[in-house]
């Protein structure tokens, strides 16, 4: 991809600081664990696609972004992965943050991962403050209560689920603040890039849900049908396999159609086309995605 490179260095860069000396060696080689080798990086990529879109004229902002956006992230799987939620002993193909550390060092693990995203952006964005200030607001506010990453496991635990809110917050929250922080970190408005970001999120979602019923746990490097074990809500249960496929397209080419005006409209919709490609499981392809 055009940004792992970049992504890498700067990620790279960040989690050395977080583990300068002194600093207890275990919970140390935890944050590198969690955080390497990645995945796919959808998150981070689409916020430099953004900012990439509306100038990048200040790239170590956006790569401050991206990088305190990834480290949410993975912050949320180590968390997600422990015994009193997912109960997930594999993440990426290897051992789970909880299995390969223990349960005390994946809490703390990805407790200073949100710590350290904060600490890039007020470091590494802080030299044009109206910047940083916006890309903390997002990121807090898509992390937290009401409407982040934690409401949307806060759902997990209640009688009665409002899908399209547990969705939103759960998996939509961070693309939000992709989308948004990646117009953020380029001086461009965010709010005209909320809509964008809560498609694609609502699309990943309904692609997750369709390789937990679908994939095996070799093709993913993680634990499959966990909907169904833990009674959660999802696409497929909802509107069996073909209605999700048909929902998953239909998010797909409102996404492309919501991308705001900017100079580089048009190669931002090439890479959402080429990212919703790798979101429909192979297993029910046959069809091109709309748009293309």
């Amino acid at each position: 991809m055009a940004f792992t490179k970049r992504l890498d260095a700067a990620l790279s860069r960040a989690i050395g600081r977080a583990q300068a000396a002194p600093s207890p060696a275990r919970l140390a080689s935890a944050l590198d664990y969690a955080v390497t080798p990645g995945g796919a990086r959808i998150r981070p990529t689409i916020l430099l696609s953004v900012a990439a879109a509306c100038g990048d004229d200040r790239p170590e902002i956006s790569d401050a972004a991206a990088v305190a956006l990834e480290m949410i992230h993975c912050a949320s799987l180590v968390h997600d992965d422990l015994p009193c939620f997912d109960d997930a002993d594999m993440r990426r193909g290897k051992p789970a943050v909880h299995r390969a550390y223990g349960e005390p060092l994946a809490v703390l693990a990805g407790d200073s991962l949100i710590v350290a995203a904060f600490e890039v952006l007020a470091r590494d964005a802080g030299t044009v403050p109206e910047r940083a200030l916006a890309l903390i607001r997002i990121l807090s506010t898509r992390t937290g209560m009401p409407m982040g990453i934690c409401a949307g496991q806060g759902w997990e635990s209640e009688a009665q689920i409002n899908l399209r809110a547990y969705h939103m917050a759960k998996t939509g929250a961070l693309f939000i603040a992709a989308t948004q922080m990646g117009a953020a970190a380029a001086g461009a408005d965010p709010e005209p890039w909320e809509e964008l970001g809560a498609r694609i999120g609502e699309a990943f979602q309904v692609a997750d849900d369709l390789r937990d019923a679908l994939c095996s746990e070799a093709e993913l490097g993680k634990p499959v049908g966990q909907d169904d074990l833990h009674g959660r809500p999802s696409a497929v249960s909802e509107l069996g396999v073909s209605g999700a496929v048909q929902h998953l397209k239909d998010i797909l080419a409102g996404a492309i159609a919501s991308i705001p005006s900017c100079p580089g409209e048009a190669a931002l919709a090439a890479m959402v086309r080429v990212q919703a490609d790798r979101l429909v499981p192979t297993e029910v392809r046959g069809q091109t995605v709309p748009g293309e």
